[in-house]
């Protein structure tokens, strides 16, 4: 089960650092670093990817800076903040490696410069819309479970024929998907007629296929949806936002 939870998420980014990275938070010593990655599309536009680094990550490198080109590989996870008494899903890349440019020579593929793969179980029923311009979309939130009984909640896009499947998919279903991170802007609008300009962040799903389950995976997908029960308060505009 241990090399199997090591293989249920992994990310790779490749950007430009936008921002000076800011301390985030300290555990038992070791200081974690937020910064902020602008990753190009084939479209020529950009994903703007929230990652954290541990200073033991970048132990023996120089340090990260505003402006630098780096690869980041990891996993895309999520962690709860609470804002105005609801919980909010936070998302980002949680850095295992980084590369700096100088160090881009050991690496394959510089091509591809935003991939994610995940194995997980449905936790929300599905989302399905057809776009004013006739496309098929569906929204789904992904639990990708980590070690100690933790889990990651990944909200994911799908498009065309892969929409209508998941439009079918039941709460626990268990899924490998392939595809990359995406920022998204959005405005959301309040009761009292305000409005706020937002960040939505996504896995647009490219490839899924469907998983067995065994014994051992589905005691974890049980343990999954029990946390996902615990902490389903979330935002619902902000997870999956239209």
């Amino acid at each position: 089960m241990k090399n199997e939870l090591e293989q249920n998420n992994t990310a790779r980014v490749i950007g430009r650092v936008v921002n000076e990275p800011v301390k985030s938070h300290e555990i038992e010593g070791e200081r974690f670093y937020e910064l902020i990655l602008e990753v190009k599309r084939l479209s020529e536009t950009f994903d703007y990817i929230p990652v954290t680094i541990s200073e033991r990550t970048l132990e023996g490198k120089t340090p990260v800076s505003q402006g630098d080109i780096i690869a980041v590989f990891g996993e895309f996870r999520s962690y709860n903040r609470l804002e105005n008494e609801k919980s909010k899903l936070i998302l980002h890349v949680f850095a295992k490696e980084v590369f700096k440019e100088d160090e881009f020579d050991k690496l394959d593929d510089l091509n591809n410069t935003n991939s994610v793969v995940i194995t997980g179980f449905v936790c929300k029923e599905p989302i399905f819309r057809v776009t004013p311009f006739k496309r098929e979309i569906c929204d789904a939130l992904i639990a990708v479970n980590r070690r100690n009984y933790k889990s990651d909640y990944l909200p994911c896009i799908f498009w065309g024929r892969n929409a209508r499947f998941m439009d079918r998919q039941p709460i626990g279903k268990k899924l490998n998907i392939e595809g990359r991170i995406q920022s998204r802007i959005y405005v959301k609008k309040y009761p009292d007629g305000t409005e706020e300009e937002k960040i939505a962040y996504e896995i647009s799903v490219s490839k899924l296929r469907e998983v067995d389950l065994d014994d051992s995976a589905d005691s974890y997908k049980t343990e999954a949806y029990k946390n996902y029960i615990k902490t389903n308060a979330y935002d619902s505009e902000d997870v999956m936002s239209k």
